[in-house]
């Protein structure tokens, strides 16, 4: 079953920390993304830029509106897809990402979600 992984963070307080401080603690990053890709398991991991746009149908009419586009302060910085036997498997690979390993993400307001992907094949002709 695919699972997608979202990277949640708090723009803010990541915001209000100097840029040194930030790199220092990304840079804690890859040993830990490196043990979730050895899982073999990650079919894709995708860094998500706060740019965007968001369309929706409102009254017969497409409207598009600049991101960010949930009601809260956190923000998704990151998805993940991976492929796991069930949500238990899916918690302990999602478990070795850094926004869960790393400490020092916990005052950035690092945190996964984790979502069953339900999808629907056309029809072939």
């Amino acid at each position: 079953m695919l699972y997608l992984c979202l990277g949640y963070l708090d723009p803010a307080k990541m915001d209000a920390r100097p840029k040194s401080e930030i790199e220092a603690v990304m840079s804690e990053c890859p040993p830990h993304l490196d043990e979730l890709y050895k899982s073999g398991r990650v079919l894709y991991d995708a860094g998500l830029s706060p740019e965007g746009k968001s369309l929706r149908r409102t009254n017969g009419n497409v409207t598009i509106v600049d991101g960010p586009f949930t009601e809260t302060k956190e923000l998704i910085g990151s998805a993940i897809l991976i492929e796991a036997s069930g949500m238990e498997e899916a918690i302990r690979l999602a478990s070795l990402h850094p926004a869960l390993q790393i400490a020092a993400g916990e005052q950035f307001g690092w945190g996964i979600e984790i979502r069953p992907v339900h999808y629907f094949k056309g029809s072939e002709t």
